[in-house]
Parts: structure tokens; sequence; C-alpha cells
């Protein structure tokens, strides 16, 4: 998630005075992954690096930096969890402070512009040391070192020594998140299920031609496509996509389906509606010469099973709980190293 980019950008735009927080390196168990971003301002914190001692202990720190006149603006705390703070997990975390200032805006928007590639872009900070100056870098992901090439976003160390002696450099890929949920439909349900995706790592666009259905405002992560051709979205979304269909008309459903049906590269395809609603349209599709291997990758009804209840709340907890299963089954399939097969002798 990079909602930090967007409420740092906030913070400064309203003068505000914030320190951005990094979970830099972990070892051992701790509440939050490496990567994990709090932002605090004299009165107000935003995200969260796990809660309890820890962050309210990096609230202290931030806070005794905004009222300082002097200091420096980027340092790293290292906080052993169980001596220093008695919480159970035992770990040692290592943070990164940094007291964001007008310049900082530069390399904010840079990140921003960088989420709109595919691939993503790595920020480097580096804390300086004997006659070298602190710095903040965004490049391209695809030139940076082989070791982020790879690394995901919760790697446990992002915090190296720098070739400078005496220097620690933070390198994190910022990457836009692979999981990409299109729900169609802006209805009860649709409205309490992007309310929830707006929370998650995950992109969200959200079709109706129904406009005055959406909310004034929506989530960063989301994307309104207020549209009468909703078939065009389904083409122009990116392969590996998850798709919800969940409208207020059942012949619009059947359309959205029998055109996603023409896809192969489809990650989820979720539909709307009881065993009585897909037996009748599994008997409309073989009626039009749909393969039944095709009709079965549909998801209906939807959700996590075990999760019953028709109250819209209830079902979005659902869909949510079976896209997010999806997107750990996806992460460990990535992270799984794929093994050569020996070569037949």
């Amino acid at each position: 998630m990079h909602a930090w980019i967007d409420q740092a950008l906030w913070c400064l735009d309203r003068q505000q005075a914030v320190v951005l927080v990094t979970v830099a390196w972990v070892q051992g168990s701790a509440p939050r992954e490496a990567g994990a971003k709090l932002l605090v301002s004299a009165d107000r914190q935003w995200l969260t690096i796990g809660g309890g001692h820890l962050e309210w202990k990096a609230a202290e720190f931030a806070r005794a930096r905004l009222c300082a006149d002097d200091g420096p603006d980027r340092w790293v705390e290292a906080l052993p969890l169980g001596p220093a703070l008695g919480q159970c997990c035992g770990g040692m975390v290592h943070l990164l402070f940094e007291r964001l200032r007008e310049s900082d805006r530069t390399w904010l928007g840079a990140l921003r512009t960088g989420l709109q590639s595919p691939a993503g872009c790595v920020r480097e900070v580096g804390l300086g040391g004997p006659g070298v100056e602190p710095w903040v870098r965004v490049s391209a992901l695809d030139a940076a070192a082989d070791d982020l090439s790879a690394a995901g976003p919760d790697t446990d160390r992002l915090l190296r020594p720098d070739p400078v002696p005496g220097c620690l450099t933070l390198r994190e890929a910022v990457r836009p998140d692979p999981l990409h949920v299109v729900v169609f439909g802006a209805g009860h349900v649709g409205q309490a299920l992007v309310h929830i995706l707006g929370t998650l790592p995950c992109r969200v666009t959200w079709v109706d031609a129904r406009d005055d259905l959406f909310p004034d405002g929506v989530p960063a992560n989301v994307t309104i496509e207020a549209t009468d051709t909703p078939e065009a979205v389904i083409d122009a979304a990116p392969p590996e996509s998850c798709f919800l269909i969940m409208t207020h008309d059942h012949a619009l459903d059947q359309r959205l389906c029998e055109q996603l049906l023409r896809r192969d590269d489809v990650a989820y395809f979720g539909l709307i509606g009881s065993q009585t609603k897909r037996r009748k349209f599994e008997h409309r599709f073989r009626a039009r010469g749909i393969a039944p291997e095709r009709v079965a990758r549909i998801v209906c009804p939807i959700g996590e099973p075990g999760i019953e209840g028709k109250q819209p709340a209830v079902i979005a907890v659902a869909v949510a709980a079976q896209l997010l299963r999806l997107r750990s089954e996806r992460e460990r399939q990535a992270a799984t190293p794929v093994r050569a097969e020996a070569p037949a002798h």
C-alpha cells in the first residue's frame, strides 16, 4: 500500500510538519514487516507500524524532533522489542525517521509518477556520513541492483551499509500492487465491497453507468469508470485481473459474463447470486455453445466459504477475504524458487 505518499503530500500542502517513520530492518519477530510506514505530526498520526509500545515510542521520537530546532532530518533508531519496550515479539526493529520538508515534495511526486509504471520504482535514502551529505533518490526499478529486482515489499531488510564508509542506505522497491480488482455495480454490495477494498493492498476499477451512485470521494487506490459500455472495461483490463459482477440487472450480468468468458487470462471471476442464478446462467451459456470448462471458472455464489449472510457488509467481507486468499497464494507462488529439471542422460 502506498497511501503514505498521498498522505505525506497532503501534509506538505497544508504546511503541516510531519515525520515519516519506516520499518527499515526487522530481526526476529516484530509487529510489522520492513517497509511498513507511519506518519506523525504534532497531534495526529496516520497508518501504522504495528501499534503497541513500539508505535508509541516511534511517535515520541518523531514529535521530539518536530519540537527541536536542530538535529538531523534523517536518522535511525534500533529498538529491541523485548528488553526496551516490553513487547512479547522479542525481536529487534530498526526505524528510519525522516522529517519531511517542502524540498521532499520532489521525490514524493516522482514516486507517485513511478507508480504509473507496471514495474514501479526504487526509493533510495542515504543517511550520509563524513564528508557526504544525506540524499533521497528515485529511479526506475529496472535500473536497480539485482537484490531489489526480485524482492517483494516485505523483505526483512531495507537498510544496508553503503559503499561509503560509515554510511547507511535504505533502498525500497515501490511497486503498484499486482492485485487489480474490477467491480461492476455501484449498488449496496458494490459500495460495501469498494469501501473495504479501499483499505487493502490492491487497485480497484469501479464501473457503473449510474454515475450518481458513486460517492463524492473514493480511496486513492480506487478509479471510477462511469460508462454505459462496461464491456470495453473488460477488454482494457490488464492480464490476471480479478472481476466482480454485481450489477442491478441480470441481463447486464449475463452480457458481462459472456464478455469475460472470452478471456483466458482472468485471475478471478466472481458473479453475485445464488446457486439458482448460476444454474440458469449455465443453461443459457450452454445454449450459446460456450464450453462447460469455461463456465466452470465462474465463482457463484461469491465469497469465502463458511462466511454466511446476505447483508451487503457480510458479502463484502466474504469477497474481500476470498481475494486476499488469492493474493496470498500468488505471493507464495512468486516466492517459491523454480527448480530446473536435471538434463536427461
